[in-house]
């Protein structure tokens, strides 16, 4: 089966956490920016475990200054997508990041990602829209300079809120009110959890945060109420094998829990999270599925559905994307 021409949907990408590592070195090299420890010797990039993975993180993101850097990196990640199947993406992109949280520098940074995010489309069929996202580790009081933002330039690109980072840092309530504010700007919401934080991490997003999809969520396998709570309320995961494999949640893809959850009518799709960092792209993660459990092209054909069905864009979009699946 030729995977990369299946069309896939993806739902859970970090903007930066695309990044290819050439990408981020040959930037690093014009704007003398020392990368010292963040690639490996094989040029890879280079992390012990998950706290060591978001310092790298950071560290590769500090050559991305200017809302042109993030145009360049837009393009590059939507060539490889594309490349992979892919034509509909939402990203997850951090004010944090682009411009520090200051609304009038972020609308400058969006500006020059959508301007390529159209260029792209025009060039490849691929759809991207942007999920704003705060960084758990940088505490509530930035969550609430993201979420304006999210709220400012909410529309038809900016469909979604949520939030990544280190899930060991405080608790899903202490977010509640930039949620507020983003529901309130008619954001649909998500937010990681159930990857290291278990799946009580899960309930209380569901309880405070009042989420409707789930970055990861994988863990919730460990409690069969939660399983059952999440297949009656359809509450979409978005699962990322090869990232939580990688990382070491899973020895391997066999033994990771997405076909279990699958079987127990949870909603799931299918994404790379970080893909240069772990080594995956799409269409290895249809394959890696396809060895562990012989899932054929029905199977991703239905993962596709569902992820179209949780995608946070409007209607039109999805009018649009479901032509291109009907076609395929």
């Amino acid at each position: 089966m030729d995977f990369a021409a299946l069309p896939k949907l993806e739902l859970h990408l970090h903007h930066e956490g695309a990044a290819p590592p050439d990408f981020i070195r040959r930037l690093g090299q014009e704007k003398s920016v020392n990368l010292e420890g963040v690639f490996d010797e094989a040029g890879n990039y280079a992390f012990r475990d998950f706290v060591h993975f978001l310092q790298v993180y950071e560290a590769a993101t500090a050559v991305l200054k200017t809302p042109e850097d993030y145009a360049r990196l837009t393009t590059a990640i939507l060539e490889e997508s594309a490349a992979n199947g892919v034509i509909y993406t939402e990203s997850f992109i951090s004010p944090d990041f682009c411009g520090g949280g200051d609304v009038g520098a972020w609308r400058e940074y969006l500006a020059a990602i959508r301007e390529a995010a159209d260029a792209a489309e025009r060039a490849h069929g691929i759809v991207l829209r942007g999920i704003v996202t705060c960084v758990r580790h940088f505490g509530p009081e930035q969550a609430k300079r993201a979420a304006l933002c999210a709220a400012e330039t909410a529309g038809d690109w900016i469909v979604g809120y949520g939030m990544g980072g280190d899930e060991g840092k405080g608790r899903p309530r202490d977010f509640a009110w930039s949620y507020d504010l983003a529901r309130e700007a008619g954001l649909r919401l998500t937010v990681h959890a159930g990857e290291w934080g278990g799946p009580r991490s899960v309930v209380e997003a569901l309880d405070d945060l009042r989420v409707e999809r789930i970055g990861h969520g994988v863990r919730a396998i460990e409690d069969p109420a939660l399983v059952k709570r999440l297949a009656r309320d359809g509450i979409v995961l978005e699962v990322c094998p090869g990232s939580n494999v990688s990382l070491g949640l899973y020895p391997d893809v066999a033994r990771h829990p997405i076909r279990m959850l699958q079987e127990a009518g949870v909603r799931i799709t299918v994404s790379t999270d970080d893909p240069p960092f772990f080594h995956t792209t799409m269409a290895q993660e249809y394959d890696a599925l396809h060895r562990a459990f012989g899932w054929e092209a029905e199977a991703f054909a239905q993962i596709a559905r569902t992820a179209l069905d949780a995608a946070f864009c409007n209607e039109d979009t999805k009018v649009q994307i479901a032509k291109k699946l009907e076609t395929a």
